[in-house]
């Protein structure tokens, strides 16, 4: 393909302003404050730590910044292949026009150099506007107040993770007490302390709800006894593992209930199993394996043809399953290239599967999955040179497509369906 047409078609997509339909950002603190905020993502520290920097050095107490900073940059060189290092290189050119060498003396002086401009009251407006973001979507907990920031800028998403597998805690249940204004002892005060959350939620403008499921989670409609028997042994002496996972479906079918009472699309992010590495690094910890199938998902996918399902897979064997359940179900929709799928060769193989067999319009993009933004501009820059050269070979050449035609369909990838899907734009 000429090298001409995919720069063309990436130009003209990298002028597009979009929303980021899945991120963990902090709306309190939105935007690094140092450039340690930067490289202590948990991609940095955990490839740092796989080549062999010690978890002490990274993890120590009370550590300054400047040191930490400096620390992970002396140890990123068997990084340098990597596509992680390639986001910092880009964040460091883009935001603060700086080349880096392998000499640390350059890293030290971007550090200094870099505060100055960070600590600018509108530091966070100028990555906004230099990153083309004009929405990003949040994970808030159950319990967050969403006090205190613009609900049209960053949009709230319920994630729901503890109230279905943790809710045996004490400490969970006295936070959906608060949350809720509900002292839950029965189903009937469990469905309605879930109630009110979504309620507030949808008040606050949220678009969304979310959870991110284990392999071996098969939801599945539990009738009102058995999950009132359950509930008493969690409110009780302890529930066994029957217990807590009748418990735990129950919730996540009313949770999806709710998602249609309340015109909510559930975003699922099937395949993690936590804690695989138990000595691994803050955050890098989590892996998964190839066990997980969407078959586990047939009851719920048929039960509420009413709620959207943005799907989320970690590997591309299981992208194949989910372009086959998106190609069948209406209410089944590609989710972005998450965590261990975010490289470019999964996500040209990945994104190519859907664009040839998933309607266009149910397709969402990309999302960041960051946790600063700063790291929106290398991440979207990523996909959409991955989406351009998709474009041009598979469409404008193979298939004769116009470049407007073809542009019109990463339009649509990119800002559109995220639009559509959640209702916002």
């Amino acid at each position: 393909m000429s090298r001409d047409l995919q720069h063309r078609l990436f130009q003209e997509l990298d002028r597009l302003v979009l929303i980021d339909p899945h991120t963990h950002i902090n709306p309190h603190a939105p935007a690094s404050k140092t450039l340690v905020d930067v490289l202590g993502y948990h991609y940095y520290t955990e490839l740092a730590h796989s080549a062999g920097m010690p978890k002490s050095q990274i993890e120590e107490p009370g550590l300054a910044p400047r040191e930490k900073f400096m620390r992970l940059a002396a140890r990123l060189a068997p990084l340098s292949n990597t596509i992680q290092y390639s986001w910092f290189l880009e964040i460091a050119r883009e935001f603060f026009g700086a080349e880096l060498s392998s000499d640390l003396n350059s890293w030290e002086k971007l550090y200094d150099s870099s505060l100055e401009r960070m600590s600018k009251p509108d530091w966070e407006q100028q990555v906004l506007k230099q990153s083309g973001l004009e929405g990003v979507f949040l994970t808030n907990d159950f319990d967050d107040p969403l006090e205190g920031f613009d609900t049209k800028l960053y949009i709230p998403c319920l994630r729901t993770d503890d109230l279905v597998f943790h809710l045996a805690r004490p400490e969970v249940q006295a936070r959906l007490e608060k949350a809720s204004g509900v002292s839950v002892h029965n189903v009937r005060s469990l469905r309605q302390a879930l109630g009110n959350l979504f309620t507030h939620f949808v008040s606050r403008g949220a678009k969304a709800c979310a959870i991110s499921l284990p392999p071996d989670f098969t939801p599945s409609k539990v009738d009102d006894h058995t999950a009132e028997e359950a509930l008493k042994l969690v409110l009780g002496q302890g529930p066994d593992a029957l217990h807590t996972r009748q418990l735990g479906e129950f919730v996540f079918w009313t949770l999806t209930e709710l998602c249609a009472d309340h015109k909510l699309p559930f975003d699922l992010m099937i395949g993690v199993n936590r804690r695989v590495y138990a000595d691994g690094v803050f955050q890098g910890q989590d892996l998964f394996d190839s066990r997980v199938s969407l078959i586990q998902y047939r009851e719920l996918f048929n039960a509420f043809p009413q709620v959207t399902f943005p799907v989320s897979v970690l590997t591309s064997v299981a992208n194949q399953e989910l372009v086959d359940y998106s190609w069948i179900f209406p209410n089944v929709v590609t989710n972005g290239h998450w965590w261990y799928s975010n490289t470019p060769t999964f996500i040209e193989h990945d994104a190519a599967c859907r664009l040839e067999a998933v309607p266009r319009t149910k397709q969402i993009g990309y999302y960041s999955d960051m946790y600063k933004l700063e790291f929106a501009l290398p991440k979207f820059r990523m996909y959409k040179r991955i989406l351009a050269k998709i474009l041009g070979e598979r469409f404008v050449l193979d298939r004769g497509w116009s470049e407007d035609a073809a542009l019109q369909l990463g339009r649509e990838l990119l800002r559109g369906n995220v639009e559509k899907i959640f209702g916002v734009g």
